[in-house]
């Protein structure tokens, strides 16, 4: 395959096929079936039509394919674009974030996915099922031709993505995904808590790898800037209140405010467009007090993070992140959840469970949009 120029928004990933296990509840379809109809035939503007459903009560523009989108899908696919499932690849399609049968990426490089009524309903009928009898299928976003049928990668997509989020969603603000030939092993500060295996894993470190690629610190009560900025820069700053029942030399609150102290000193210089990451942990020490002292310094509302056996939940973290989709998976536990995970006694004669890398390991996924990761450590390539 050629080599593109590096300025280009093309790559050349390779593409097997597979299906999701998972998948979400199917889009609503007024008029779905129709939309190559009164594209080719009625002449309509697809910029009018919501490719993802059909509809024609169209709010905003698809940010990846040319088309119209309306709110109800607008809302799905600021939800579910960054979801990952536990394989690594995105866990719905990338043009309606629905589907259930999806056509995934082999070359670790490209992780999207689009579902069959997509594919027939925008490119033709049938040619899901000759991707699927292909040995390589290159994706929508991967091809270097832009079109396919009625299916129109748009210029200078990933910037549209970016800009798209940051005007559609109230979250926190996105960083445009990196081009696969830029993108740069990662550079981790881990404060209290070693995320190096759980990193590695996943790829984002390689065996044997420069110490640099990894900062873990358990103590930083004596580190000041001019440390920070010598060991880095850095891309994702970790960390964590110590897991329930360890002994630790400093009330829970310390955590937070020295990770927030040292946070301060990782950050990118005001005005770099350079993806900076980061997540603290409250292993369920924090009081609710300290919790809203969380969420005013690291301005980012808390997610819940659970570990679910059968009916019940065995251990929890609460998180903030600026991490794409860390949102969007998860939600408050149940009154009565919290609680329970709360109570002193429960606390005191809990057994270990999952630390707390061990619970938010997933949440790292998305960062496969920003930067490089090893094929050797990489996830299973079906789902």
């Amino acid at each position: 395959m050629p080599i593109l120029e590096p300025d280009t928004e093309q790559s050349m990933d390779v593409i097997l096929v597979g299906s999701s296990e998972l998948s979400a509840p199917a889009s609503p379809a007024p008029c779905r079936g129709l939309l190559a109809h009164e594209i080719r035939v009625n002449q309509r503007d697809i910029e009018d039509v919501c490719i993802c459903c059909g509809s024609f009560q169209v709010h905003t523009q698809h940010p990846l394919f040319e088309g119209g989108m309306c709110a109800p899908c607008k809302d799905k696919f600021l939800d579910c674009l960054f979801l990952y499932d536990d394989d690594g690849y995105q866990s719905y399609c990338s043009i309606c974030c629905a589907g259930e049968t999806l056509l995934i990426c082999e070359n670790p490089d490209c992780t999207r996915c689009y579902c069959f009524e997509c594919v027939d309903t925008l490119v033709g009928p049938g040619t899901s099922g000759r991707a699927q009898a292909m040995s390589n299928w290159v994706c929508f976003l991967c091809l270097p031709f832009p079109r396919s049928g009625l299916l129109q990668r748009r210029q200078k997509w990933r910037g549209g993505l970016k800009a798209f989020c940051d005007r559609e969603s109230n979250s926190l603000e996105t960083y445009k995904t990196v081009p696969v030939w830029k993108r740069e092993p990662v550079r981790v500060l881990s404060l209290f808590g070693d995320i190096r295996r759980e990193l590695m894993s996943l790829g984002f470190l390689e065996s044997g790898s420069a110490p640099g690629g990894l900062k873990h610190l358990d103590d930083v009560t004596d580190v000041v800037r001019k440390d920070v900025e010598a060991w880095g820069p850095f891309d994702l700053v970790y960390g964590a209140t110590p897991p329930v029942g360890q002994a630790c030399d400093h009330p829970p609150v310390w955590y937070l405010f020295q990770f927030h102290r040292v946070l301060q000193y990782a950050r990118p210089s005001p005005g770099s467009r350079q993806p900076f990451f980061w997540m603290f942990v409250d292993s369920l020490v924090l009081s609710q007090d300290d919790r809203r002292v969380a969420t005013r310094f690291l301005e980012a509302d808390p997610v819940t993070i659970q570990d679910v056996c059968g009916q019940a939940v065995q251990d929890a973290v609460h998180v903030w992140s600026n991490i794409p989709a860390v949102r969007s998976r998860h939600s408050a536990l149940a009154p009565h959840d919290e609680l329970s995970l709360l109570a002193p006694d429960r606390q005191r004669t809990k057994p270990p469970g999952q630390g707390p890398a061990k619970l938010v390991k997933n949440c790292f996924l998305p960062l496969r949009e920003y930067f490089k990761y090893f094929q050797q450590n990489s996830l299973p390539l079906y789902k």
